[in-house]
Formats: structure tokens, sequence, C-alpha cells
């Protein structure tokens, strides 16, 4: 039986390139791993952060949309995103350093039975750092020695992604009787699913909450990527998407991994990505994130392409 080893990778939406990679590079000492360009719209850069070489449960990506207008906050969307970080000393340095920089954040809390401290990104993208506590990381997580934070506090990956959805029932049985999650607690309108026991990286938290739909704009979550490890197990994956009538666009091949795309009944988008060939595929280690790098479809146009986008680095 096939499972779901953990996130892959999750997307969203800025207006403002070189200020989201400011932020996330400079403020938050994540790794551009890859500069390239939404591959349905290469007008529009699509950036990649993560760990040195971008491992899956790292990713954080992103579309740069400018003319993007501000998120309409609502139900039914992908509502906060949880980054695991070592220790409760961690906490405090990221609430010092949040402070200094003057990043928008609450207090010291709990979440999902954790020590956790919540801040926002300068597009109002809701974001929370989790007490990871010293557990072990996934092997294929390495940590990129030239972060801006220091090693013992940076960020490790990928902790649990909040989902806010009308009808936690019908999202509960997508990810316990099609993906295979575990439900590890319930209450009337809260849940929290595990792809791997005891894990807080590939956790789910869903919210119940009626009311309209969140309008997307800048700082708004566009879809969540879950791993599998190879395009066998994709297949797999497409076959139980289809057999339970949810719609799959089908095997896309993404050229850094192949995935496929499914809303399920509330209407959150999921990706499920397999984890190679990665982004060394056209990039050395050490060059990774430094040039605009263009799968092999869209190389032929790379002029045109780079006329269009706005330099990102002076």
């Amino acid at each position: 039986m096939h499972h779901i080893p953990g996130h892959h990778h999750i997307s969203m939406l800025t207006k403002n390139a070189p200020l989201n990679h400011e932020f996330y590079h400079k403020k938050l000492g994540l790794r551009r791993v890859k500069k390239t360009v939404n591959q349905d719209n290469p007008s529009m850069y699509h950036l990649f952060y993560g760990d040195l070489t971008g491992s899956a449960g790292t990713e954080l990506s992103f579309f740069e949309m400018p003319a993007a207008g501000r998120t309409v906050r609502g139900t039914n969307a992908i509502t906060q995103i949880g980054l695991l970080v070592p220790s409760s000393d961690s906490l405090k340095y990221w609430k010092q350093r949040f402070e200094q920089y003057e990043v928008t954040h609450g207090d010291m809390t709990e979440y999902a039975g954790r020590e956790a401290l919540p801040f926002e990104d300068p597009e109002g993208l809701r974001l929370i750092l989790i007490n990871h506590d010293g557990a072990e990381v996934p092997a294929g997580w390495a940590a990129w020695k030239d972060s801006t934070v220091e090693q013992e506090h940076r960020i490790l990956g990928m902790g649990p992604v909040e989902m806010t959805v009308r009808n936690l029932g019908k999202m509960a049985a997508t990810l316990t009787e099609v993906l295979g999650y575990t439900e590890v607690s319930r209450s009337e309108h809260e849940a929290i699913y595990q792809s791997v026991e005891g894990q807080a990286l590939g956790e789910i938290v869903v919210k119940q909450q009626d009311g309209p739909s969140e309008r997307p704009g800048r700082g708004s979550v566009h879809h969540l990527a879950i791993r599998v490890n190879n395009e066998e197990e994709l297949a797999y994956w497409n076959e139980a998407v289809i057999e339970r009538g949810f719609q799959s666009t089908g095997i896309i091949d993404r050229f850094y991994f192949k995935s496929l795309y499914f809303r399920e009944a509330n209407g959150i988008l999921f990706e499920i990505a397999t984890d190679g060939p990665g982004f060394t595929a056209d990039s050395s280690v050490e060059e990774l994130g430094k040039r605009l790098d263009l799968p092999p479809f869209l190389e032929g146009k790379r002029a045109e392409i780079e006329a269009k986008l706005t330099p990102l680095d002076s």
C-alpha cells in the first residue's frame, strides 16, 4: 500500500518578487533554490525557497502577479503555513529577530499541541513557527550554511498546514479515505491529520468555518503539494483520485518533478508531486537560484521571456 511521506511544497501569490525575495531569503534565511517561471504562464516568475537543494518538504514557492489585489480572507482556503524550528530557544530567537526587522508577529502560543509563534509576511500571508523540539528531521533535508540565520535556529522545513473549509466531513473523507492520512484529533470544528504518524512534517489542520469563500490575492495560498517517491506511485494516486470521482489533470512533467492536480469537494487545490529529479536537474548545487532556469520546452523562448521579466537582483 502506497502512502504519502509528507508535504512536498506549497505555492503562494506575491505581487512583488524583489520584496518577496528580500523577506524569505534575507529575513527568514531561506535559500532561493530556483528562479524560474510559471510553466503555464511564462510571463511571471516562479520562485522557490528552501534548504540547501530545495528538498521536498522544505519548499515555499511563489508566483509573481504584479496586478494582484489584496486577499479577502474567508473559508474554503489554505489559511496558514507552519514552519519547523529546532527548539523553544529558537522561537525566542525568532521573536527577537521579528522585532528587529519589524516583522508583524503575535505572542508565543500553542498550535496543534506544540509551542508556536505566529507571524505574517509583508503581503499578509499567515505563517507560524513551530517548535520541532529536537525531533528527527528527514535524512534528505540539508542545511544551507550561508543562511543569514544562525544554524541552531534556522527554519528546518514545512510543518502543519492549515485549511479552513465549510465542510470538514468532506475534507476528512478525502484525507483519510483517498490519501491515507490518519485522523489524530477531532472536535466539532477542528481536526488534525497526519500522513506520517506522530510527525508534523506531513500534518494538516482542518478548521470548519461558514461564510463566503476567500477571494485570493497577494499573500494567499494557491495550492499544497504532497509527496510521492516516484512516477509509479504518482500513477497509483492518479487512479485513486479518479476512482473517487475527482477530476485529475493527469500526470504533468514539470521537469524538476512530475505531478498531478485535483480539487477536493470544498475547492481546495491539491498537487501530488514526485521527489525527483529535483532542482539540480539543470544546475549545480553551488549555482542553485542564481540564474533564470527554464525547462527545455521553454529554453528556445528565453530571450522573449527574459525581456518581460523585471530583474530581481541588483
